[in-house]
């Protein structure tokens, strides 16, 4: 066992590297291409500096160790809020645009159809197919105005 590590050098780690990140592509799951990546660090190393094979690992295992900072770090979804200021907040998309009465308002109670929901409307009683502008959004609940 000694006697094929004492064998590796610099073009073993660097098979081992491209396999490693060959099965990742066969196997994805961005865990085997940093111990790829680790590998290939080593025999790009190894060509610059002769060391034992009790160095060569070691370097292996710190180079792995390190990457799992940096994976994480680079696998974080970087939440943009100006990408998409409505998330968690639909109701508040709603707010100054018009809609159709898909029921009439009657008692202060209607609805109105936005895409594939149907929503509760509040407002002054108003025969359905009016034109309404959302004005105050509470919850679920859209206040609306006779446009």
């Amino acid at each position: 066992m000694t006697d094929m590590f004492a064998s590796l050098g610099n073009w073993n780690w660097l098979i081992f590297g491209f396999i490693l990140m060959a099965l990742e592509t066969i196997a994805p799951g961005v865990f085997l291409f940093w111990l790829g990546l680790a590998a290939l660090l080593v025999g790009l190393v190894s060509f610059v500096v002769t060391m034992s094979w009790q160095i060569q690992l070691v370097m292996f295992a710190i180079f792995a160790a390190a990457a799992v900072p940096v994976w994480r770090r680079l696998a974080r979804p970087k939440l943009d809020a100006s990408a998409s200021p409505f998330l968690n907040k639909r109701t508040e998309a709603l707010l100054g645009r018009e809609f159709t009465l898909e029921k009439p308002i009657i008692d202060g109670s209607g609805t109105v159809r936005i895409g594939d929901t149907v929503w509760r409307v509040a407002g002054p009683d108003t025969p359905a197919g009016t034109r309404v502008k959302v004005v105050q959004v509470d919850g679920a609940n859209l206040t609306v105005a006779v446009t």
